[in-house]
């Protein structure tokens, strides 16, 4: 099942033509991606730290762990675009040092407003840097390779999301003091000093940075921050009552997207820069994986918090051997999501509709070992089909990620890339909102907490079926999907 050669203007680069350092930078660019996506859940082990320390109620606490994400959703598409308008190379190196700076900052704030304000701080430069990431891997490899580099990128998303409350556990089972958290966030400083003296060094020139006035299109990047801040702010506010409060955000998220819609049309047909290039719509495959992406985190993502409640509440899991339950799952992704990137040449778009049934496969079977166990499953029984799982979660990144970014024009891979982010982060948003709800709705009626997680699963797997659909027409249109080489 082999994928058609790419058109005559997609043909990959002579070999020679390549950067003889792109797998040093690969790996550069890799580590500081490591460490941004660390920090969205490395912090959830040090808040009764947190809490005792600073003296603040879990409700404000919670904006150190929203506040983070929510920035990362808002920067990367603006970001993702200054790269390409101003040069990956200077747009990586700057976000490094805000985010090693960020990082000091929220280590050594004095206050619980102060941390949340210099969290805040820390998303953003989170957020400018991730895009770099994959606008690097376009612009820095070509054919069989950039396959390999997406698969090395999904696998280090899925070893930062597991291994972030194992790392927190270390760090404070290291540290000591009532101020022990802090160290969460400094570890961050010489680690990131490290990776921007070798990312000085590695990376290449920027050869495609815009030559002459800089034309941002600041209109378009308001209203579009505007829209994702109406989706995010009542989801990740969710615990606290935000989908209650708040829901009128939602529709006003809608307006603005259409208002953010018309403004890039026009901005487009009057020869300006919009932020968010109407040419990705009409990108052969783009809109479609990035839709099969959505869609997917929305359905799996909150599977992964309810399963954290679950453990520890339903069954009296300690936190370790809850983390140690998972673990398999996020190492199978890991390894799948690498040798899953090395098969998208010869399988393509096949790879993703395979991960989909076995991400399905593996919930079945934890439903089914829990159906049959119920509260007396032990840790290895229920770790062994989430594992089936990851293998499947892996299978749909990398190659997903690769698939939809193939046709994407290299002067706008880092607005693609933060475009494809920052839906990842809606949808994990979504996801997390919805099906956290759906668990605490089932308890509190009167379900047990396995019948509650049954329901939790169920809704996932209706989600990935939908995804499942998605790439089924995806695979009508273009049965053999070709690896660009630009």
């Amino acid at each position: 099942m082999s994928v058609d050669a790419a058109p005559a203007a997609a043909l990959d680069r002579p070999e020679e033509t390549l950067n003889p350092k792109r797998w040093r930078a690969l790996a550069v660019s890799l580590l500081a991606g490591f460490m941004s996506l660390l920090d969205v859940s490395i912090v959830n082990v040090a808040m009764p730290s947190m809490e005792r320390d600073l003296h603040a109620t879990p409700a404000t606490l919670q904006w150190v762990v929203s506040g983070y994400a929510m920035m990362l959703g808002l920067t990367m598409v603006p970001a993702g675009r200054l790269g390409d308008l101003l040069g990956r190379r200077r747009m990586f190196l700057v976000a490094l040092s805000s985010f090693a700076l960020t990082s000091a900052l929220s280590g050594i704030a004095p206050t619980v407003g102060l941390l949340v304000g210099a969290r805040i701080l820390q998303g953003v430069a989170g957020g400018m840097l991730l895009p770099q990431n994959s606008a690097l891997i376009q612009d820095l490899f070509r054919g069989d390779e950039r396959g390999r580099a997406f698969g090395m990128l999904g696998a280090v998303t899925a070893l930062a999301t597991a291994t972030g409350p194992i790392v927190g556990g270390l760090v404070l089972t290291t540290s000591s003091g009532t101020s022990d958290w802090r160290w969460i966030f400094l570890i961050n400083v010489p680690i990131g000093l490290l990776a921007l003296v070798l990312a000085a060094r590695l990376l290449p020139p920027d050869t495609r940075a815009q030559r002459g006035p800089l034309r941002f299109d600041i209109v378009g990047c308001v209203l579009l921050g505007a829209a994702v801040l109406s989706v995010l702010l009542p989801l990740v506010d969710a615990s606290n009552g935000g989908l209650t409060a708040l829901w009128p955000l939602l529709v006003v998220a809608v307006v603005l997207s259409v208002a953010f819609a018309q403004w890039e049309l026009r901005a487009a047909d009057r020869g300006g820069q919009p932020v968010l290039d109407p040419e990705l719509a009409r990108t052969r495959g783009f809109a479609s994986g990035a839709s099969i992406g959505v869609v997917y985190l929305a359905g799996t993502t909150g599977i992964w918090l309810v399963l954290a409640l679950f453990l520890q509440k339903g069954l009296g899991y300690t936190p370790l051997l809850s983390g140690l339950t998972v673990t398999p799952s996020a190492l199978a992704m890991a390894v799948s999501a690498v040798i899953s990137g090395r098969l998208v040449p010869r399988f393509g778009r096949w790879l993703t509709m395979l991960g989909l049934l076995t991400a399905i496969a593996g919930l079945l079977g934890t439903a089914l070992v829990l159906g049959g166990l119920g509260g007396t499953a032990p840790w290895w029984a229920i770790a062994a089909p989430l594992a089936v799982n990851g293998l499947g979660s892996g299978m749909v990144s990398s190659p997903n990620t690769t698939m939809t970014l193939q046709f994407v024009p290299i002067h706008l891979a880092g607005a693609a890339g933060g475009a494809l982010q920052t839906g990842k982060r809606i949808g994990s948003a979504v996801g997390a909102a919805g099906l956290v709800t759906v668990y605490y709705r089932s308890t509190a009626s009167g379900h047990d907490p396995v019948a509650a997680l049954d329901h939790v699963l169920v809704v996932g797997v209706g989600l990935i079926l939908v995804a499942v659909a998605m790439a089924v027409v995806e695979l009508r249109r273009s049965r053999q999907p070709a690896v660009s080489g630009r």
